[in-house]
C-alpha cells in the first residue's frame, strides 16, 4: 500500500492518474456492476406491478415499501462492513437478495394478494447492496495519504451520478421492451454476478476492524445526532423525492399519450442532464465553501421542478427535465461533501450511509405522491411531487441553514475513504 502511495502523491490529482492506480480496475468494474441494483430496484417495481395491477397507486406503495426498507437497513450494512469485513456482508447479502426478487416476480405475475407483495418488498429493499460505500473504502486503503484522495471522492461522486444514468433506463427499456418483470431479472443478475465479483477482490478490502470497530461504535454517538447530518438528509429527501417523482410520472403521461416507448427516452434525457452536470462540478476547483454552494445549488432546483407539471409536449418534458437534471448532481455533490466537514472520522460511513438510504427513502415516497396524484388527477400533477419535495426541504434548510457550518473539533482526516472532500481540478 505504501507504494501505491509513493507512486501517486508527486503526480497532479486528476482523473487519469487515479484510474492507473494499481488494482484499482479489479474492484471498480465489478464494483460499477453492483452498484446498478440501486438505481433499478424501485423502478423495476413500480413497472412491474403496475402492468400486473393496473394501479399507480398499489405500485407506488409497493416500491416505496422497498425503498423504506432500503433506507433504513443501510446503514446498519455499513456498520457490518466496518465490523466484520465486505466480503462476509456481500456474499449472503447477493443470495438474499436474488431470492428476494425473484420472490417479488413471482407474486407479481401469479397475481397474489397485495399484503404478500408487500410482505416480499421488504428483503427485496434490505438486502440491496451497499456497493458505493464499500468502493470509497478500497479507495482510502489504496490512496491512504495521497492528494488522490479528493480526486476518488470526486470519481466516485460522478460514478454515482451515472449509475442513475444507466440504471433507470435500463430498467425501464427492458420492462417496456421486453417483458414486465426484465427489468427486475436483470436487477437481480447485476446484483449477484457483480458483488459475487467485487466480494472476490479480497486484495483490495479494508481489513476488518471487528473490535476496534464495535469500541468505536459503542464510544460515539450516531451520525445523526449531528444537526447538520439530520439537515442533509431532509435534503437528500428532497433530492429523492425528484427521482421518485419523474420515474412514476414519465411512465404515467408516456402511457398517457400513448407512446410508452418513449419513456425511456424522456427518463433518460432527465438523468443525461444529472451526469453532465455531475462531471463538471467534478472538474472545478472551488473556492467557496460547500456550505454557500449547496444554498445556491438547491434553490435552482427547486426552481427548475416548477414548471414541469404544465408542460404536455413530449419535447418541453424533455428539455426540463434535462434542466431539472443538470440542478440535481451539484445540490448532490455538495451535501455528500459537507459530511467530512460535520462528521467525526468514526462515523462517516454511518453518516454516508444514512444520506443514501435518505434519497432511497425521498424515491420511495415520491414514487408513492405521485402515484396517487396520478391515479386520482392525470399524469401532470405527478409532477408537483419534485416541486414540493424540494421547496419543503429548501424551507428546512434556509431555517437550519447555520447547522451546517463544521465544528472546529471535527477532523479533516478521511476516515475510510467514505465521506466526499472539497472536489479538485481533474484531466
Amino acid at each position: 500500500m505504501a507504494g501505491t502511495v509513493n507512486e501517486s502523491a508527486g503526480a497532479r490529482p486528476g482523473y487519469g492518474q487515479l484510474l492507473r492506480t494499481r488494482g484499482a480496475w479489479t474492484f471498480l468494474l465489478p464494483g460499477f456492476l453492483a452498484r446498478q441494483p440501486f438505481a433499478m430496484l424501485t423502478i423495476g417495481i413500480l413497472l412491474l406491478v403496475q402492468n400486473t395491477t393496473g394501479s399507480y397507486t398499489t405500485a407506488g406503495a409497493v416500491s416505496a415499501t422497498a425503498g423504506v426498507s432500503m433506507a433504513l437497513f443501510a446503514p446498519q450494512g455499513g456498520k457490518l462492513a466496518d465490523r466484520f469485513g465486505q466480503a462476509a456482508v456481500l456474499l449472503p447479502g447477493v443470495i438474499v437478495h436474488a431470492a428476494a426478487i425473484s420472490l417479488v416476480i413471482t407474486l407479481a405475475l401469479s397475481d397474489a394478494p397485495l399484503w404478500a407483495l408487500f410482505a416480499a418488498a421488504v428483503p427485496a429493499g434490505a438486502s440491496t447492496p451497499q456497493i458505493g460505500p464499500m468502493v470509497r473504502a478500497r479507495w482510502a486503503a489504496k490512496l491512504d495519504g495521497s492528494p488522490l484522495m479528493a480526486t476518488s471522492a470526486a470519481f466516485e461522486s460522478v460514478t454515482d451520478e451515472f449509475t442513475f444514468v444507466i440504471g433507470p433506463v435500463l430498467a425501464t427499456a427492458l420492462c417496456t421492451g421486453v417483458h414486465p418483470s426484465a427489468g427486475l431479472v436483470a436487477e437481480a443478475v447485476l446484483t449477484v454476478v457483480g458483488g459475487l465479483l467485487f466480494a472476490t477482490q479480497r486484495r483490495t478490502q479494508p481489513q476488518a476492524s471487528r473490535a476496534a470497530g464495535a469500541g468505536k461504535r459503542e464510544k460515539g454517538a450516531s451520525a445523526l445526532s449531528v444537526t447538520g447530518v439530520r439537515v442533509l438528509a431532509i435534503i437528500f429527501l428532497g433530492i429523492g423525492s425528484v427521482f421518485g417523482g419523474m420515474q412514476m410520472s414519465l411512465t404515467a403521461f408516456t402511457k398517457e399519450i400513448g407512446e410508452p416507448g418513449i419513456n425511456g427516452l424522456l427518463y433518460g434525457a432527465f438523468a443525461a442532464g444529472n451526469m453532465i452536470a455531475g462531471i463538471v462540478v467534478g472538474t472545478v476547483a472551488w473556492r467557496s465553501s460547500p456550505q454557500r454552494r449547496l444554498l445556491i445549488a438547491y434553490p435552482l432546483l427547486a426552481l427548475a421542478t416548477t414548471p414541469l407539471w404544465a408542460a404536455h409536449s413530449v419535447p418541453l418534458l424533455g428539455g426540463l427535465g434535462l434542466i431539472v437534471g443538470l440542478c440535481i448532481a451539484p445540490a448532490l455533490i455538495t451535501g455528500y461533501t459537507l459530511v467530512e466537514k460535520l462528521v467525526p472520522a468514526e462515523s462517516r460511513t454511518e453518516a454516508f450511509t444514512w444520506l443514501t438510504g435518505a434519497v432511497g427513502l425521498g424515491q420511495a415516497a415520491g414514487s408513492t405522491a405521485a402515484g396517487k396524484l396520478v391515479d386520482k388527477f392525470s399524469a401532470h400533477t405527478g409532477f408537483l411531487v419534485p416541486l414540493c419535495g424540494t421547496a419543503l426541504a429548501l424551507l428546512v434548510l434556509l431555517a437550519l441553514r447555520r447547522s451546517l457550518t463544521p465544528p472546529a473539533s471535527v477532523s479533516h482526516v478521511a476516515a475510510r475513504g467514505v465521506g466526499h472532500r472539497e472536489l479538485v481540478p481533474v484531466d
